[in-house]
């Protein structure tokens, strides 16, 4: 079953990653000053992840794949890993749109 997964960072924030099933990271979160915005940017994602149109396919400087999961306000909510093909991009993005939605929460900085 998939997972957000709430840590602390070294410095304080507060981020979250989305794990598959099979417990790889399929999104991880930018950084956030507090929990609760943490907790609102997992809600962010489960709403959006099913809309393609939130989906923004990018390249890396060193040619590798990655995608961005945008609000409606064109902000960030998450980025993928780097993957070696456009193909491993496309099936993450498939990825976080089938487990985001009804991913459970664990909130590990407790």
């Amino acid at each position: 079953m998939s997972k957000f997964i709430i840590k602390k960072r070294t410095n304080g924030e507060f981020q979250f990653n989305l794990k598959a099933g099979n417990g790889e990271v399929i999104l991880t979160s930018e950084g956030y000053s507090s929990k609760a915005a943490c907790e609102n940017g997992i809600e962010s994602v489960k709403k959006n992840a099913p809309d393609d149109s939130r989906y923004e396919k990018n390249t890396s400087t060193n040619g590798k794949f990655y995608f961005n999961l945008k609000a409606a306000n064109g902000q960030v909510i998450g980025s993928s890993e780097l993957y070696t093909s456009e193909s491993g991009r496309n099936q993450g993005i498939e990825s976080v749109k089938k487990n985001a939605p009804s991913a459970t929460v664990e909130d590990q900085t407790a």
